[in-house]
């Protein structure tokens, strides 16, 4: 048997983890058949290509000087950590990446802790050094702090560092001394990542992720913790309540390069594919057919967020998607819960509706995105955090906020986040920027994203990362503003908008189609505003000096789907359908709305 190296590599998003991958599969002349050129290999969902981010853990294998290296990529936003947890279970080591110039961020602490938790060793790496203001030295000195922080031991601080540029494909010991490959960085994890332990015994192996093939269906994949496992095998499944279920697997894969190969038998250490098992869920352990012994479940923190998806029940509904239906809903959902382990589903006393728990709200927007693109219409509630009662006492989730911002807006993002309840822990320079840090409610950071952008044009860097459960720190303001409300069903006219352009923002253009109780824009004071923007100019066999000027029209505003779900309020729903966002009413009648408003009062 070959020898094996099993690798994760983790980082803060946007550091460069997957071109790093994408390097190294270069450099072991490993290519996907219609790559196109300047393309990420491992970024193979159209998800992740448009947002730059890495959403699913992916693993691929190269050979280098005859050992064999399985590479795990994974995402570094904290939202999606139920993947990095449970992929960082198959491997003995981790690169942990870091930007030359930002250093060590929020998600990087969060992915780093859970490595150190498990006792594996990083490898660092610092990218990016080709970075005008560019900083090694220090950022190096940045994640030795931060490993002393998160109780390192003293062999995970005897850490072995590796500079360079992935995106220029290369990687050496001194960051002022440029190569012409990355062979330097594949030297380092076949020297500094331990091999696998080889332990005698009956098969145990835990599910850490799973696939699916059209053709051979649900695919199991794990690393061989113990044992040998064959195909055609009569096995044990373990489920994460005790019961076992015997079961035979039909075939069994390994990964080479970014595909799957056959294989009869898979030793102790190396990462496989199992097909034929029904059943199965993460975390659960195959094991001997007569003597099955189960391997400790994989721990996954908690959902903190949670959101009400419901069918489509708007006017328009039906006219884009293919997927309209609560069974359909319900099935789709149960099918996520499958493969997305930090995901709860929960009925509710409507059988349209469910309510469903995630890690934050980019954690649910990707779900919802995925959807709409499969052709699924479904509604969404406002999202709100998870409370829960420790020592009679209600907590909510308190989050370690990080924004690097310009000197002459830190001031407005301090008194703008003090506002959101957060209270300020660090503020230091950082070369031409400020880094501030907070302790902020998760409630809080609803919306807060788009508010800091606003306020720094754009400049801010930013992200958080759960810290724990702590007391209520009591109300947050809301929005403030009203919105306006589209009065009947029909298309918008440029004329109309423009009469009404002084009441507030407009979400909606000439020609769009809207419909009574649509949400069209945001009014300029708060409550609501009812407006008819359907209405077209009279005609008359009469003309009059200036009556012809040419209508101008603010442009509209776009909301993203994440801008969307953070933007409604209680009394308000997002339509997703294959093809729009909109915003509405849950309540498209007026007089019901009124009705609702005054019974509030009562």
């Amino acid at each position: 048997m070959r020898p094996i190296r099993n690798v994760a590599i983790i980082a803060h998003v946007d550091h460069g983890k997957t071109t790093l991958v994408d390097c190294i599969l270069h450099q072991c002349k490993i290519f996907r058949d219609n790559q196109q050129t300047g393309e990420l290999i491992l970024d193979n969902n159209d998800l992740e290509r448009e947002r730059g981010i890495t959403i699913l853990s992916k693993n691929v294998s190269v050979n280098y000087k005859g050992v064999k290296i399985n590479i795990i990529d994974t995402p570094g936003h904290a939202d999606f950590g139920g993947e990095v947890e449970r992929v960082l279970n198959m491997a003995d080591g981790v690169l942990l990446l870091v930007d030359a110039f930002e250093g060590p961020m929020p998600q990087t602490r969060f992915v780093l802790s859970k490595a150190i938790e498990m006792g594996l060793k990083p490898v660092v790496v610092i990218n990016k050094v080709d970075k005008p203001n560019c900083r090694p030295d220090e950022v190096q000195d940045a994640v030795f702090d931060l490993m002393c922080n998160l109780d390192a031991s003293d062999h995970q601080l005897d850490f072995h560092t590796v500079y360079g540029a992935a995106k220029h494909g290369w990687m050496s010991a001194d960051w002022k001394n440029q190569t012409s490959d990355v062979s330097y960085l594949l030297d380092q994890i076949i020297e500094q990542v331990p091999e696998p332990k080889i332990n005698k015994g009956t098969l145990q192996m835990t599910v850490t992720s799973l696939e699916y093939s059209n053709y051979i269906g649900r695919i199991a994949i794990g690393r061989v913790s113990r044992g040998s496992i064959k195909a055609g095998q009569q096995v044990s499944l373990v489920k994460r309540d005790g019961m076992i279920v015997k079961s035979k697997i039909k075939e069994l894969y390994i990964f080479e390069g970014l595909g799957k190969t056959k294989a009869d038998e898979v030793k102790c250490g190396d990462i496989c594919a199992v097909s034929g098992i029904e059943g199965f869920e993460i975390s659960d352990t195959i094991a001997d057919f007569e003597n099955p012994e189960a391997l400790p479940p994989i721990p996954i923190d908690e959902p903190t967020m949670s959101m009400l998806f419901t069918i489509n029940n708007s006017p328009f509904f039906g006219r884009e998607g293919k997927y309209v239906t609560s069974r359909h809903l319900r099935d789709r959902l149960m099918l996520e819960t499958e493969k997305n382990l930090a995901l709860r589903i929960e009925e509710t006393d409507s059988p349209d509706s469910y309510k469903v728990y995630g890690r934050g709200v980019l954690h649910l927007a990707i779900l919802v995105e995925t959807m709409r693109r499969e052709g699924y219409e479904l509604q969404l509630g406002k999202p709100r955090v998870i409370i829960k009662e420790i020592e009679g006492k209600k907590c909510e989730p308190i989050e370690i906020l990080s924004i690097d911002t310009p000197e002459d807006t830190a001031g407005k993002v301090i008194e703008f986040v003090n506002q959101r309840k957060g209270d300020l822990l660090v503020m230091s320079p950082k070369h031409d920027l400020v880094h501030l840090e907070f302790e902020i409610p998760a409630r809080g950071l609803i919306g807060f994203r788009s508010q800091i952008m606003n306020l720094t044009a754009g400049e801010a860097i930013m992200g958080s990362h759960f810290k724990a459960y702590e007391p209520i720190k009591g109300e947050i303001k809301e929005r403030i503003n009203g919105t306006l409300i589209s009065m009947e069903t029909g298309t918008a006219i440029a004329y109309a908008i423009d009469k009404l352009q002084d009441r507030g923002s407009f979400f909606v253009k000439p020609g769009d189609e809207v419909y009574k109780g649509q949400v069209i824009g945001e009014h300029i004071r708060s409550g609501d505003l009812v407006i008819n923007i359907t209405k077209t100019k009279k005609l008359t066999n009469m003309r009059a000096s200036g009556s012809d000027d040419k209508v101008r029209i603010a442009p509209p505003v776009i909301f993203s789907l994440e801008e969307s779900m953070e933007y409604i309020q209680d009394d308000e729903y997002v339509e997703v359908t294959p093809k729009s966002i909109r915003l509405r009413k849950i309540l498209l009648e007026e007089h019901e709305r009124k009705r609702a408003a005054s019974r509030a009062e009562v």
